[in-house]
């Protein structure tokens, strides 16, 4: 009895040996390695926010330009933020901020480039209350640069008349706008 005993305890111990060492053999780590990455999906939201506000601000600690948006969503796949009713004022180290405005807006992975969405809206009152407002379709904001830019039709409403264009560059930090091309405009000259 202890002969067949000791038998069946190697016999046992000899199975499990050959299914440990095949099962060893056949799970290896390249096994894993050749499995194509997961699918992405490409509408996924990793996290949003309601009703945000941020501010940045300059090396010299005075506002260089403050955010709100009614909603942003990050989409992981391509690291893009996108927002809902963006305001944007840039202060440009003055008491005189570019109010900039648009229906939606992305912004790229590291923030330093805005793209403004439908009914784009620049306005800007100076220190003599002259207000100039830009009106675009699409523009694209470099807020760190105070600079944006659009190849849309532009209309300018100035104190003196309007200005229509195709395309525009604008110098935010230095109030500066040059318009690219089919430059039309009205002067009311005895408005001052």
């Amino acid at each position: 009895m202890q002969n067949k005993l000791f038998r069946n305890i190697i016999a046992l111990l000899v199975v499990t040996l050959v299914v440990g060492a095949i099962g060893y053999w056949r799970i290896t780590p390249e096994r894993f390695m050749d499995n194509e990455p997961a699918a992405v999906d490409e509408n996924l939201i990793d996290y949003y926010a309601t009703h945000t506000h941020t501010v940045q601000y300059m090396e010299d600690g005075s506002v260089q330009y403050e955010l709100t948006a009614d909603k942003v969503e990050h989409k992981q796949a391509n690291e893009v933020s996108y927002v809902t009713q963006p305001e944007m004022q840039i202060y440009r180290g003055t008491t005189y901020p570019w109010h900039v405005r648009s229906d939606r807006a992305e912004v790229n992975p590291d923030g330093t480039q805005v793209e403004l969405i439908d009914a784009v809206k620049f306005n800007r009152t100076d220190q003599k209350a002259r207000t100039t407002i830009i009106n675009t379709s699409r523009a694209t904001v470099f807020p760190r640069r105070q600079y944006a830019e659009t190849d849309q039709n532009v209309r300018i409403d100035g104190a003196n008349g309007v200005t229509t264009a195709k395309g525009m560059k604008a110098y935010l930090k230095d109030s500066k706008v040059d318009l690219l091309s089919n430059v039309r405009g009205q002067y009311d000259a005895r408005s001052r």
